[in-house]
């Protein structure tokens, strides 16, 4: 009876070790899903799904070669190794298409949810790549393969670094402002997917006022708030927030928020 125990004891065991050898190759360090591996095949993915989009469209000149997209891709953010399956991945893409320019930032957003078979599901900005259907050169409604589409890897691909990068998009992320007790401002601002993180200087103004200017440092996927240090004046009913980035990408031009009452 103890013979059999054991045995069956020793059997759970190899199972749980088996177990945990394949969670250990399928993700973290000594996986196949890479920032790197990742970087190389969604660009050429996309092309080809955007120049078949362009054709469904009856758009000539628009090929898979012709588009030269580049990618920076990202996995749950700074503090997180870019390997591993999971549905966290950001990837940050640019491409060459004159009758659908690029936003200032220079790059569309892609969401992406990689498996452990080295496969991806890519969705991408509705402002670059159109929603679920479009209508086709014949008038029909039918649908965007450039809406959502998968991909797979070779998950012995090259596996060196691309070297791409963008910016990180800063916006500020506060609708209305109120007052602290000294009557002070304080704003919210966030700092999206990129390559150094968001840095620079927050000022602002009600009205003639100069209520000053604050430095700005925050990492990339992260949340930060800045206090400008004069008092609002009494009655002021909206400030001018501006910011001047020295990493990343800010506002185009000046933000006016209105201040909240007693």
């Amino acid at each position: 009876m103890r013979r059999t125990v054991a045995t069956v004891v020793i059997a759970i065991a190899a199972v749980v070790a088996i177990a945990f050898a394949a969670v250990a190759v399928s993700g973290g360090d000594h996986s196949s899903v890479t920032r790197a591996r990742l970087e190389r095949s969604l660009p050429q993915v996309f092309a080809n799904v955007y120049a078949d989009q362009a054709r469904i469209l009856g758009r000539s000149g628009v090929t898979a070669g012709s588009l030269n997209p580049q990618a920076m891709c990202d996995k749950h953010g700074p503090d997180v190794a870019d390997v591993g399956p999971g549905g966290d991945w950001i990837c940050l893409m640019s491409w060459t298409d004159p009758e659908v320019p690029m936003p200032p930032e220079g790059y569309g957003k892609f969401e992406l949810n990689v498996h452990s078979n080295d496969c991806f599901t890519a969705a991408g900005p509705t402002k670059l790549t159109g929603f679920l259907t479009i209508t086709d050169a014949s008038g029909d409604e039918v649908t965007n393969p450039a809406f959502e589409f998968d991909g797979c890897f070779d998950p012995s691909g090259d596996n060196t670094p691309t070297g791409n990068s963008f910016p990180s998009v800063l916006n500020i992320a506060s609708t209305s402002l109120a007052p602290d007790a000294r009557g002070r401002l304080t704003v919210q601002l966030t700092c999206g997917t990129g390559s150094d993180g968001c840095t620079g200087r927050v000022s602002a103004e009600a009205g003639k006022v100069d209520l000053g200017s604050a430095s700005l440092a925050a990492k990339e996927e992260s949340t930060t708030t800045v206090t400008f240090p004069t008092a609002v004046p009494q009655g002021a009913s909206e400030v001018t927030v501006r910011v001047t980035t020295t990493s990343g990408v800010g506002p185009s031009g000046p933000v006016t928020l209105p201040v909240q009452g007693p």
